[in-house]
């Protein structure tokens, strides 16, 4: 298996509930480091902007609307498999799905508030870590 980045985020509904630091812990216990890492307040431009992938489906504007709620934490984890690993420790989009002791099994409040964002493939993860970090604010 390889080493790999990976872009997550802690969405709105979970730093309003101050749950990063145990969010975050369950990254580390499987083995992924933190290796860059911001809280900011996206503008609605800039949710539009990251998820301009999903522009044509009907969850876009309520998702990029529930996402400058509040502050995010963005982030890039490394590890081996990062990219499957971090999937598996958030669980399924729909929390109602979600496997017991992932992150939104645990703490998601709907699936639009589901906690986390993960990126889904290699070259997503290229694209959305450069959306948020320079390589000179990545430090591992």
């Amino acid at each position: 298996m390889a080493i790999e980045r990976t872009l997550s985020i802690i969405k709105p509904d979970a730093t309003r509930r101050n749950l990063t630091g145990q969010i975050n812990a369950r990254f580390e216990e499987q083995g992924l480091s933190i290796v860059a890492q911001k809280r900011i307040r996206l503008t609605l431009e800039q949710a539009q902007a990251f998820y301009d992938v999903h522009k044509e489906r009907a969850f876009f504007e309520d998702l990029c609307n529930f996402m400058i709620t509040g502050p995010v934490v963005a982030q890039v984890l490394v590890g081996e498999d990062a990219i499957t690993k971090n999937r598996d420790i958030m669980g399924a989009t729909n929390p109602a799905n979600a496997d017991e002791g992932t992150i939104r099994k645990d703490f998601a409040e709907s699936i639009e508030a589901n906690s986390v964002h993960g990126s889904d493939a290699p070259e997503t993860a290229a694209k959305e870590i450069s959306f948020f970090f320079s390589e000179l604010e990545i430090v591992g």
